[in-house]
């Protein structure tokens, strides 16, 4: 943080990861299942990203896509992954819990971050569906998360910028508050500027035409919406160096 701000880039492959680091990225968001806001990735990807980058792989522990309220079986499976994401070389985690009524799970956050001890660790965009983020801020204060990713509670950093801002004030450097959710090189100055915070979160990629000569388009992998599987999406290193030199004239 010698220059006076982070950026972390989402990334789930070893290509992507790579990029990242080439592009200015001070640390990494290693996830997998991007199209659902992001899962736990594979302790394969883990150990080969961790051989290949020199900075910092966070790495998010979400065992399915959509809410954030965890049956017991899904939480033993969400340590079972902390624990092999420290022995693979996680320099720190991402996670998040909800109870049915929107605030913050806070016994089994506390059940989570004392497996992940002694690892930093973030918690996730599950704060953008809290009941009350000003209460749930406190709470992940309290609890000792070392920051939050959040887009304010809104569809894009943008679009929630002045929640962000309030929230950054009111953490008082107690807890990060990082911005992440849509941020391009169109937006990015906007939303440093407009709060303050000196950590963001992009994914920075780009679309990437497939290798395959032979494509049979009759058949889809994922569901008839998902994108096709002769497209790659990829973290792109033009885009990360872009994002960098604008926060870098911003800060």
């Amino acid at each position: 943080m010698a220059s006076g701000f982070l950026m972390e880039v989402c990334v789930d492959s070893v290509e992507s990861a790579m990029n990242a680091e080439r592009g200015g990225a001070g640390r990494l968001e290693l996830c997998s299942s991007l199209l659902e806001g992001g899962t736990t990735p594979s302790m394969g990807v883990l150990q080969v990203v961790k051989q290949c980058v020199q900075i910092p792989v966070f790495v998010m522990i979400r065992p399915r896509g959509g809410d954030f309220l965890y049956s017991d079986r899904e939480v033993e499976v969400m340590k079972a992954d902390i624990r092999l994401a420290k022995l693979h070389g996680a320099d720190g985690l991402v996670l998040g819990a909800l109870t049915e009524d929107g605030h913050i799970e806070t016994e089994l956050c506390m059940a989570l971050l004392a497996v992940c001890r002694p690892l930093p660790v973030t918690f996730h965009r599950a704060f953008d569906m809290v009941h009350d983020p000003v209460m749930a801020l406190e709470t992940l204060i309290t609890l000792g998360f070392e920051r939050v990713l959040t887009s304010g509670c809104d569809s894009s950093a943008l679009e929630g910028l002045p929640l962000i801002k309030r929230l950054t004030e009111q953490a008082k450097n107690r807890i990060v508050v990082m911005p992440g959710g849509g941020i391009t090189e169109r937006n990015l100055q906007r939303i440093l500027e407009g709060s303050g915070a000196a950590e963001f979160h992009c994914s920075a990629r780009s679309a990437r035409d497939s290798g395959m000569k032979f494509r049979n388009t009759c058949v889809a992998m994922g569901a008839a919406l998902s994108h096709s599987e002769y497209s790659l999406k990829v973290t792109d290193v033009a885009k990360v160096r872009a994002l960098n030199a604008i926060a870098k004239n911003v800060l």
